[in-house]
């Protein structure tokens, strides 16, 4: 019956008409924020800044760190982890870990992502840091480098404990950076699995973010629950080439936490698209240069110029190209501004960079080039 009210829930909101404007979108969250990752332009905000707990979103921090451990060779999803027993006595979600018990890195990483495992998430952090504690302290290392003031941890898990909180806008910001690492959509937008597949304790893994059913284009994040925090999630959905990430925190329950993600993807899908206006593999502005180690710099956007617009957005648009002096520069140094107009209003404005080492010759360098140009009759 659940399964069936929840289906009504998301069939009776499958759409929103596009005279609905983002402030007037009702929902029950405490906070809310609806943006597209694409141009990080926010949609739709409802108390974006509010510390609050967060539940088991705390895990994003340490899928992040995960990830990067692989990345860097300091891990391995091969890796068998040995569980101690303040991992196997974690209350909340789990997946009944025992002490002493040997499972993988990766399908712990499948408990923390899928089942949202506290259990599997200390036994990661004293695998990879020793102690809970020490990657705690690692993760608040991390949302300090991302430039984030209003998160702090007090655990790996989100479980509650006084002082620990975050907002919807810091929480944005760290699912952002957890979607550049893109193995995480793997274990994500998995929606069932097993553990222990071939043994007596075989365990059936559900994943908690139910929208991975229940919503077409839905690969993840993370979805959580405690007493004090409420239902919270951070939810991302990919459709027409163009990515949305909601975050929902505050909810009074399931139903309503599901009924409000789908109105706000719905209402981003509908109403927006997002137009590509120049890309970054190609030079956007050569530049001829003398003594210097190559005749010609290349110049190139550091990512893809892309606009959110409005789906009945018919503007027209102008560029301007600003290039900083260009003496001695280092790969993917920042040399100037691309920058987009409609009707003579800044509506986008992207780094530029140079993807190659540039250097000033030396001047018996310079010396033997010109005898070189002599030589071969290019003067």
């Amino acid at each position: 019956m659940k399964k069936l009210i929840t289906l009504l829930i998301v069939f009776s909101i499958f759409s929103i008409p596009n005279i609905v404007k983002a402030e007037e979108i009702e929902n029950n969250a405490k906070s809310a924020l609806l943006i597209n990752t694409d141009t990080n332009k926010i949609i739709y905000e409802k108390n974006k800044d509010e510390k609050l707990k967060i539940a088991s979103l705390t895990k994003m921090a340490l899928q992040i760190i995960v990830l990067e451990e692989i990345e860097n060779k300091n891990l391995k999803w091969t890796d068998i982890v040995t569980v101690s027993k303040n991992a196997s006595d974690m209350g909340g979600s789990q997946i009944y870990l025992s002490e002493n018990e040997k499972m993988s890195v990766y399908d712990l990483m499948r408990g923390v992502s899928i089942a949202s495992a506290n259990d599997a998430s200390v036994a990661l952090s004293e695998y990879i840091e020793g102690t809970e504690e020490k990657m705690t302290e690692r993760m608040n290392k991390l949302v300090k480098k991302l430039g984030l003031k209003n998160t702090h941890f007090k655990n790996v898990t989100g479980l509650d404990e006084e002082g620990e909180y975050s907002t919807a806008y810091d929480l944005s910001v760290i699912a952002r950076e957890l979607l550049k690492h893109k193995e995480i959509l793997k274990f994500s937008s998995m929606y069932e699995g097993y553990l222990r597949e071939n043994t007596p304790n075989k365990f059936w893994l559900v994943n908690t973010n139910k929208l991975i059913r229940l919503y077409s284009g839905t690969d993840g994040l993370k979805t959580g629950h405690t007493d004090e925090a409420g239902y919270t999630a951070a939810l991302s959905a990919k459709k027409n080439n163009m990515r949305m990430l909601v975050i929902l925190l505050g909810e009074e329950s399931i139903d309503s936490r599901t009924k409000d993600a789908v109105k706000l993807f719905n209402y981003g899908f509908t109403n927006y698209k997002v137009k590509c206006i120049k890309k970054k593999d190609k030079p956007i502005k050569t530049k001829n240069v003398k003594n210097m180690n190559k005749s010609k710099i290349k110049i190139y956007l550091k990512d893809d110029a892309k606009l959110l617009l409005n789906k009945s957005d018919r503007s027209k648009f102008k560029e301007k190209i600003k290039i900083n002096k260009l003496d001695n520069l280092h790969k993917d140094k920042k040399v100037g501004k691309y920058t987009i107009y409609s009707n003579n209003k800044e509506v986008g404005s992207f780094d530029l960079i140079i993807k190659v080492d540039y250097y000033k010759l030396k001047l018996i360098d310079i010396i033997l080039n010109n005898i070189k140009r002599i030589i071969l009759g290019k003067v």
